[in-house]
């Protein structure tokens, strides 16, 4: 699987979501470097897992909509 690509926005949104939760939860101050290494670590280890379980959510969802909509036409 390729990287996982955010805009420059969504990355930095990210960075600062995480600063903010070691801040809040942790009463621990990190720098913005010490952010984006963990939000790259999070996009390389985490991400694909929960990016491929999105995706079979998102299948068996269509896949019931799909089922439903034959369920719908007229013989």
């Amino acid at each position: 699987m390729d990287k996982i690509k955010l805009s420059k926005e969504e990355y930095e949104n990210a960075v600062d979501e995480i600063r903010k939760f070691f801040e809040c939860e942790r009463d621990e101050d990190i720098g913005n470097l010490q952010g984006q290494i963990m939000m790259d670590f999070i996009l390389e280890k985490i991400g694909p897992s929960i990016y491929n379980k999105a995706i079979d959510d998102m299948q068996k969802y269509m896949t019931e909509k799909i089922d439903d909509m034959y369920g719908y036409m007229i013989p």
